[in-house]
């Protein structure tokens, strides 16, 4: 009997891969096909993404697995797409691509967000989305793309998310998958309809607004030339997984029914929260805020965005122009030997969100504080690291107070997880049991949602029994409690008053 094997096409925000998710039973393995960069290009324009460039790693994925199932037995059931959320594509009547996708980190994006919330209020736009206030979100893109190019926006047929815009690619069909949609801020939680009367309020056509499809829904078959460029026959399907990123790696926890869990998916950015059975659409959720996304098969995620990883690799990028070469686990192992809460920032700090010269924002923002400067690589990275696991507890300790209840165990996910340094300061920060992994949690979730759809894994509880049966966890228990409290004082103070100098 042939192994079954699903190809994740998973992609992140600086990088993406493609991984066959291979299932025998109720085990499963990966295996790594393809893995590329991902990097926003600035245009004229500003900031986009290569469409093309990532539709070409798409399809040499897609090439590669089809290889290695015919050579290795495997039957390759189908593929599908996660991307990062909120960024789109929109196309026209007759198919055609409308321009290329803007980068969700678009400088445009923060005037359009101000003139929004003065428009419509944030209590009025959180009651009617249950979403996190981010100038990322597409509903200020929109609203900014209306401003600039109007007419883009009324020839569109279809606004297509970055993982349906590759699934239309492969197969002609112009699906939006739920997950992704909402994280765009212009979904009703409680429905999982458009909210389309707050977007005429603003201006904003409508009519490119498809009915989305639930996770796991078969999309169609490969078109037959993209099925002859990969080597495939007309058997290979789309299937959609949780599109969104996290919500494929929270589809893949490995909780139990039994214990009292949350999750952080560790990337790029972090994202922590709780899976529930509806929204938590509150007065005290809206002040933090927390958002209320889509996750697998009608689950709430429940979560806030933290700005994670980002930082490290910002730092990174500016040392390399600078002249140094840096691997991350040399920048670990000198954050590792630096002084311990030397320098602490406010990982939410505006400036902190945008591309550019971090070292020299976190040394502003230091200066500002009336905090030591880092003064090289490590205390650079210890400060980003340290500051990062005191957001967790941040936001831990808020979630808990909103929800009234206390999460007792911590699953962190993700490729961030493969930083051992930053677990355990996770573990240390948040006084909780913390297990870590799987890291490639959201190409196994993507997988895993495919075989839901195909048939082949009976329902969400399966897939974790999956995931807990084929990888076990690392498991970090909190230590140096003193000193964490200390500087979690020191972080609520900076929390509560950001320093105003900006770099």
């Amino acid at each position: 009997m042939l192994k079954k094997a699903y190809l994740a096409l998973d992609l992140g925000a600086e990088s993406g891969r493609a991984m066959l998710v291979i299932l025998a039973g109720d085990r499963l393995h990966l295996r790594e096909v393809h893995r590329f960069p991902n990097t926003p290009c600035r245009l004229p324009t500003g900031l986009h993404w290569d469409i093309a460039g990532l539709w070409g790693h798409a399809l040499e994925g897609v090439r590669r697995a089809v290889s290695l199932a015919a050579s290795e037995k495997l039957e390759l059931v189908s593929v599908g797409v996660d991307t990062w959320g909120v960024d789109y594509g929109l196309v026209g009547r007759s198919g055609e691509l409308l321009g290329l996708p803007y980068c969700y980190r678009h400088e445009r994006n923060q005037a359009a967000f101000e003139r929004t919330m003065a428009a419509v209020g944030a209590d009025a736009l959180y009651e009617a989305t249950g979403s996190q206030f981010m100038a990322l979100n597409t509903l200020f893109q929109l609203v900014a793309q209306n401003d600039s190019e109007p007419a883009l926006l009324r020839l569109a047929d279809r606004l297509l998310f970055m993982p349906d815009l590759l699934h239309y690619f492969l197969t002609g069909e112009r699906a939006v998958e739920s997950s992704v949609a909402s994280t765009s801020q212009m979904i009703d939680p409680r429905t999982g309809l458009w909210v389309i009367p707050l977007l005429e309020r603003l201006g904003l056509p409508t009519q490119m607004l498809g009915e989305t499809v639930p996770s796991g829904t078969p999309i169609a078959p490969l078109l037959p030339h993209v099925a002859a460029l990969v080597g495939a026959d007309s058997s290979l399907r789309v299937i959609a997984p949780a599109a969104h990123d996290t919500a494929s790696a929270v589809a893949a926890v490995p909780a139990g029914d039994d214990t009292s869990w949350c999750y952080i998916s560790s990337g790029t950015w972090s994202l922590l929260g709780a899976e529930l059975a509806r929204p938590c659409i509150t007065a005290a959720a809206r002040a933090i805020p927390f958002t209320n996304e889509g996750g697998v098969a009608g689950t709430i995620r429940f979560l806030k965005n933290i700005t994670g990883l980002w930082l490290v690799q910002e730092c990174r990028r500016q040392l390399e122009r600078q002249g140094g070469s840096f691997e991350y686990s040399t920048l670990t192992e000198l954050a590792a030997a630096a002084e311990p809460f030397r320098t602490l920032i406010d990982t939410s700090h505006a400036p902190f969100l945008t591309p550019g010269d971090m070292p020299a924002k976190i040394r502003a923002y230091a200066r500002a504080s009336k905090q030591p400067e880092p003064v090289n690589p490590g205390m650079l990275v210890r400060c980003c690291l340290e500051s990062l696991a005191l957001a967790y507890r941040h936001t831990l300790a808020q979630m808990e107070r909103v929800l009234g209840r206390r999460f007792d165990v911590v699953h962190l996910v993700g490729g961030g997880s493969r930083n051992r340094l930053l677990n355990q300061m996770a573990a240390d920060a948040l006084g909780r049991r913390v297990l870590v992994g799987p890291a490639e949690a959201t190409a196994i979730g993507n997988g895993l949602v495919q075989a839901l759809g195909a048939g082949h894994v009976a329902d969400p509880s399966h897939v974790r029994r999956i995931v807990r049966g084929s990888f076990a966890p690392e498991v970090l228990e909190p230590r140096d409690a003193a000193a964490w409290d200390g500087a979690y004082r020191r972080f609520c103070d900076l929390v509560s008053e950001t320093p105003g100098e900006n770099p």
